[in-house]
């Protein structure tokens, strides 16, 4: 099998897939360095920044550059194709010697570059799937995508309330249900609550120093929340990469900053990341009976706090909905906007028109 210098791989990527991903690496295998080129026109929906991030993150062994290119396509007109050409070039301007592609106008893109065209699975039998199957369907499409596709993709659902108002058992209920639907859904997760697991390191390295010691004597400082909201970022993107095309989060980064008013009287200390969640659950804490499980000492804030989040909600434009009743009321309310949510699908624009 011949072997190449310099290979080029160009696409849209618009988003990458498994298909994709066998053309590169096949090229990969057979050129001393390979070149992936992103295009992207200013119609799509996923900016170009994030689909050069993707590639390079799934194949880190080639040069992957990006550029726009806002030229429709139209592979029976040279001038069209000359155009086009133009934007190639500024973007790889070296010498290239092969190449790759699934498509059939790989040999007039061979022949201007003055390379061999490889053309590899332009039938699609080793990955069945097309950038444009996944824009329409990104769920059925859900096991072709790698994990930074998944992280941007799902649809992030937060459950949020005041102390013990079920956030946590929601949010577990929540994964399982969809679980339970089995096929892709089966891979749903949930994020726990990442301000929980720091409040018992806190008691535990106070008791360390004083034993016995109680929650009312833990202090925190302000400064600790924004550290509190970045790990539960980490942790719901490690979630995100991995899970079903929904994540259920107990708690999130815009959470913490309410949470921060409670404890420290005042408001958050730094400006809150832009959000990547799509659905907040609230908590009502009306009817549900307060444990004190050691961590808690604010039963009589609930209804303050329950407010707060009801108003910053409102205030930021947050998509909110409350959960009241018992249990399986809100577990049936809570999976109806889930499922309204999935049922908007994700609206990703149709790139410039092709003409073959």
């Amino acid at each position: 099998m011949k072997r190449y210098g310099h290979g080029l791989v160009l696409g849209k990527f618009y988003p990458p897939h498994a298909g994709h991903h066998h053309l590169v690496r096949t090229a990969a295998d057979r050129c001393e360095r390979l070149t992936v080129l992103v295009c992207a026109s200013s119609v799509e929906t996923i900016p170009l920044a994030d689909r050069v991030a993707w590639m390079r993150e799934v194949h880190p062994g080639a040069r992957v550059v990006g550029t726009m290119d806002d030229i429709p396509v139209d592979v029976t007109d040279p001038d069209v194709w000359d155009a086009h050409m133009a934007v190639f070039r500024a973007a790889v301007p070296g010498r290239v010697d092969a190449v790759f592609t699934s498509e059939a106008y790989g040999a007039e893109l061979g022949r201007r570059f003055g390379a061999d065209s490889v053309c590899v699975d332009p039938d699609r039998s080793v990955f069945p799937v097309s950038g444009s199957a996944v824009r329409k369907d990104p769920v059925g499409c859900w096991d072709f995508l790698e994990p930074p596709v998944r992280a941007a993709l799902v649809r992030r659902v937060v459950v949020l309330g005041a102390e013990s108002t079920g956030t946590t058992t929601m949010a577990r209920a929540l994964a399982e249900h969809y679980r339970r639907r089995g096929g892709v859904w089966a891979q749903t997760r949930w994020v726990a609550e990442y301000g929980r697991e720091f409040s018992e390191h806190k008691l535990a390295a106070l008791r360390a120093r004083r034993p016995g010691a109680g929650w009312e004597e833990v202090a925190f400082s302000s400064d600790e929340f924004p550290l509190i909201a970045r790990r539960q970022a980490v942790l719901e993107e490690r979630a995100a990469r991995a899970g079903s095309p929904v994540l259920f989060c107990d708690t999130d980064a815009f959470a913490t900053t309410i949470w921060h008013e409670r404890y420290m009287g005042g408001p958050y200390p730094v400006a809150p990341e832009p959000c990547r969640q799509h659905l907040w659950l609230l908590t009502d804490h009306t009817g549900v009976g307060f444990e004190d499980d050691g961590l808690r000492d604010g039963e009589h804030l609930r209804p303050w706090m329950t407010g707060r989040f009801r108003e910053e909600l409102a205030r930021t434009g947050r998509r909110t909905v409350e959960l009241t009743g018992p249990h399986e009321r809100r577990l049936a309310t809570a999976v109806a906007a889930v499922d309204a949510l999935l049922a908007e699908g994700w609206d990703l624009a149709e790139p410039l028109p092709e003409k073959r």
